[in-house]
């Protein structure tokens, strides 16, 4: 099978032939779709500095993604060949306090699909029974593929009530704007996301966002002003890791915030804790999805109509996978989306 490959420790990946995987007692073998590109495989490819101490080729990278079962171990029995299907990428342990207690999501020995085990930028792909989201006959294999960015931004926008609150998004990435969908259709108030791109910000005003600002040339505070807003934002998401971005939120927010954190960022952040304390602001980091309650949200949420489709401005062949890299890596782009049905 093809595979997109990290093959030694340094930039770069490497198209290659690979043995198909087999799964075992209670895995299943998926012939992948499609792909998304996430900001994970990005730093991999790069190799940077989180690469270099978190990666140990030679590994395929990738998490998201769409496609059909081909195969089940013996042991199998939810799941059947022929189901169409994503999948979960964080695989637990299941043995741990927060597991035992169902808050898998924050079990301590996570391992990542496509950071710590073989991922999905191959033709094929095996994960536990346990980790796999059977689709709905009809669903677009595109979207299909970024349930997992999607589970992001369903988590962080989830985190806190959000009918009639006003709602302040700090980076319009693909799950910044995500978020605002989800908070949208959630009762949202006012939903003002923030960031640097022309074209990002451009991308969210057709999202439905009432204000997209350009924090480099506009003035935020004078948004909050035309939108009658006296007592600042009720809720926050931190999407961009941008150093500036937490202290700005916390510039903006009101008595009694709430901010959800998940933009990485690449240094310690000096804010004002004396305004967290005195104002009894509510910061929450968030890495992944609640497992599987994420799940079951946002599947209910585009059944009944969330349209999250326009994030995804780019599709290619996996053949163009360089290209595809190069769109993702820019900041006017929104997702990527390789398929692997086809070469050509």
């Amino acid at each position: 099978m093809k595979a997109l490959r990290k093959i030694d420790r340094g930039p770069g990946f490497t198209l290659v032939d690979l043995p198909e995987p087999s799964p075992l007692l209670r895995e299943v073998k998926i012939k992948v779709l499609r792909t998304g590109i996430c900001g994970t495989d990005l730093h991999i490819k790069s190799w940077d500095a989180w690469a270099q101490k978190t990666i140990n080729p030679p590994i395929t990278p990738g998490h998201e993604f769409s496609g059909y079962i081909s195969e089940v171990g013996a042991e199998v029995s939810s799941v059947k060949v022929g189901d169409f299907v994503s999948g979960e990428g964080h695989i637990v342990c299941g043995l741990c306090r927060n597991c035992r207690a169902g808050r898998r999501h924050l079990c301590m020995n996570t391992v990542s699909v496509g950071v710590n085990r073989d991922g999905a930028f191959a033709e094929y792909i095996c994960i536990p029974e346990s980790n796999v989201w059977k689709h709905d006959p009809g669903i677009d294999p595109d979207l299909a593929a970024i349930f997992d960015p999607l589970g992001n931004a369903v988590h962080v926008a989830l985190s806190f009530p959000l009918v009639g609150e006003d709602v302040l998004i700090t980076g319009a990435g693909p799950i910044g704007l995500m978020a605002a969908q989800v908070a949208r259709f959630a009762g949202a108030r006012f939903i003002v996301v923030t960031d640097i791109s022309s074209e990002r910000l451009a991308l969210a005003r057709t999202m439905g966002v009432d204000v997209a600002v350009n924090v480099t040339t506009d003035d935020l505070g004078q948004v909050m002003k035309q939108l009658g807003m006296t007592e600042g934002f009720d809720v926050a998401f931190e999407m961009s890791g941008a150093p500036t971005a937490l202290p700005q939120i916390l510039d903006s927010v009101g008595h009694g915030a709430r901010i959800a954190l998940l933009g990485l960022p690449s240094k310690p952040i000096e804010i004002d804790w004396a305004k967290v304390i005195s104002s009894m602001i509510t910061i929450k980091g968030i890495y992944g999805r609640e497992l599987f309650e994420t799940w079951y949200a946002m599947t209910a949420m585009i059944k009944k109509g969330l349209d999250i489709s326009p994030i995804i401005t780019h599709k290619l062949p996996y053949s163009e996978w360089e290209e595809a890299f190069h769109i993702a890596s820019q900041s006017n782009a929104g997702k990527v989306v390789l398929d692997w049905s086809s070469d050509v």
